[in-house]
């Protein structure tokens, strides 16, 4: 698979937020470029399910994860350890980058293996983003809604259904104003991979 590939004309989506960016891109990578990508990663990644720190005590996270790129990356007291970039993940990150006009330093890939995986809400407003990081994050696989809420009391609300192969870019001031989740499901879905491409300050 070239560089070429991975290019589509994609249909921007720009997203009105107060104290926030988010631009969708819907179909950044084609139906079977994002097939493709979905099987290889699948297979490939060594997947784990960790533990984090929650209410003061550890917990297995609902979903399995891996991290790659140049520096770690602490959240709710696990450090992660990058490895080391394979070359798919290289092309896919130089695709991502292009489009988000960023240079990417390091991916969180998540795998969601059905409706009861998730993500809880949260920002990633870590200080080793440092101020108003830009995150980009391409959803492979299963369909799945993604919500965002104001973090001040009784705020806007937003919901998005985010297919395989669609980039959604935050940015701006959004992870100091804004929190994100992937919430559990009854519906029948199948798996899900989820790149957040971030830059880490090493």
């Amino acid at each position: 698979m070239s560089q070429n590939d991975f290019f589509q004309s994609g249909r921007y989506q720009s997203i009105s937020l107060a104290g926030g960016e988010l631009l969708l891109i819907k179909e950044a990578f084609s139906t079977a470029e994002s097939a493709e990508l979905f099987n290889q990663l699948r297979k490939h990644i060594p997947w784990s399910q960790d533990e984090i720190y929650v209410a003061g005590r550890r917990v297995l996270i609902p979903r399995l994860q891996a991290w790659y790129g140049d520096a770690a990356y602490r959240y709710s007291g696990l450090t992660m350890k990058p490895l080391a970039w394979t070359p798919l993940l290289r092309r896919i990150k130089q695709a991502v980058d292009a489009f988000s006009n960023c240079q990417f330093n390091s991916v969180l890939l998540n795998l969601y293996r059905d409706g009861n995986d998730s993500m809880g809400w949260h920002s990633d407003d870590e200080p080793e983003l440092g101020c108003n990081p830009v995150i980009a994050s391409l959803s492979l696989g299963a369909s799945r809604a993604f919500s965002l809420q104001q973090k001040k009391p009784g705020s806007d609300k937003l919901k998005l259904q985010l297919n395989s192969g669609d980039l959604l870019i935050m940015s701006g001031a959004l992870q100091h104003n804004w929190r994100h989740q992937l919430p559990k499901t009854r519906l029948a879905v199948g798996e899900r991979i989820n790149l957040t491409f971030r830059s880490v300050i090493a």
